[in-house]
C-alpha cells in the first residue's frame, strides 16, 4: 500500500514539474511576442505590469490608438469606472456590473501589484483605507487611476514617470478624497 502511494507521488511530482516547465516556456515566448508590441515599453514601464499581465491588460483593451476617445471610455470600458446613483436623499456608488470582467480583474490585479512598487499608488491606497474604503474598493479605485494614467501615458507616446502621475502627497490625498 505504501508503496503505491510512493508511486502516485511521484508520478504527481513528475506532472508538475513537466507543468512548471510548459509554464515557463509560455512565458517566455510571451515575453518576446509582448516586447515586440509598439506599445510594450509604455505598458512595461507602468508599476505592477510585468510582460504576462502587460499582455493580458493590452490583450484586452486592444491597439486601435482611437478605440478610446478619452480617459473616461476607457475606464468605463475597463468596468473601474463607479456608477453613482442619487435619489433624493440617498446616494450610492457602486462597481460597475456592464464590464468586460477579465479585464476588470486584470486591472484590479495590476493595482494590488502596483503597491509596492509605486509610492505615489500606495499613498492613494493608503488614504482610501483610512476614508474607510474596503481592500475592494481601495484596490478598484486604484485600478480606475491606474487605467487613467495608462490612456494619457499612451496618448502622449511616453513611458510612466512616478514624478507626473502622482506630483505631491498634498495631490493624492485630495483625489482620494
Amino acid at each position: 500500500m505504501a508503496d503505491a502511494f510512493g508511486a502516485a507521488s511521484a508520478a504527481r511530482v513528475a506532472v508538475l514539474v513537466s507543468l512548471n516547465a510548459q509554464i515557463a516556456e509560455l512565458e517566455r515566448a510571451l515575453g518576446e511576442h509582448f516586447d515586440r508590441h509598439p506599445d510594450a515599453e509604455i505598458l512595461r514601464s507602468l508599476p505592477g505590469l510585468g510582460p504576462v499581465l502587460g499582455a493580458r491588460v493590452l490583450g484586452e483593451f486592444g491597439d486601435d490608438p482611437n478605440r478610446f476617445s478619452d480617459a473616461r471610455g476607457r475606464k468605463a470600458y475597463a468596468g473601474t469606472a463607479p456608477i453613482t446613483k442619487a435619489s433624493g436623499r440617498s446616494l450610492v456608488v457602486l462597481a460597475r456590473v456592464a464590464r468586460n470582467r477579465r479585464l476588470a480583474d486584470a486591472c484590479e490585479r495590476w493595482a494590488f501589484c502596483s503597491l509596492t512598487q509605486s509610492a505615489g499608488g500606495r499613498r492613494y491606497y493608503d488614504a482610501l483605507r483610512a476614508r474607510g474604503k474596503t481592500h475592494s474598493q481601495a484596490t478598484r479605485q486604484l485600478a480606475n487611476r491606474w487605467v487613467g494614467i495608462l490612456h494619457a501615458c499612451l496618448e502622449r507616446h511616453q513611458p510612466y514617470r512616478e514624478e507626473v502621475a502622482w506630483p505631491d502627497r498634498a495631490q493624492v490625498l485630495r483625489a482620494a478624497a
